[in-house]
């Protein structure tokens, strides 16, 4: 499934509109992983956990809108954006959102 950020894709008419998908998931941080932050905020640099637990969260929303355009008969999606927000302290959604289309044959 074709996703873009742009509200047309390039050779391609898009036939008609489905309508609003999305994909979220939340994710707390874990204990051991903070105090390793921690650790690494006194001399600097990348927090790799984080960054691959966020890489996870992203993936995992995409996939569950890629499977909400799926059941709708959607082709693509676009205007594809990304929102994070604090849920909690040490809690956070990543969500996901686009507009499933159906594309010309």
């Amino acid at each position: 499934m074709m996703l873009t950020t742009s509200d047309e894709i390039p050779g391609q008419s898009i036939k008609s509109t489905i309508g609003i998908v999305r994909g979220n998931t939340i994710r707390a941080r874990h204990v051991g992983r903070d105090i390793l932050a921690a650790l690494k905020m006194l001399v600097g640099g990348e927090i790799e956990d984080y960054t691959k637990m966020m890489a996870e969260s992203r993936e995992q929303s995409l996939d569950r809108m890629r499977e909400e355009a799926r059941q709708l008969g959607a082709d693509a999606i676009v205007g594809v954006r990304f929102s994070t927000s604090y849920i909690m302290t040490g809690a956070a959604e990543i969500l996901v959102y686009g507009t499933a289309v159906v594309l010309q044959d």
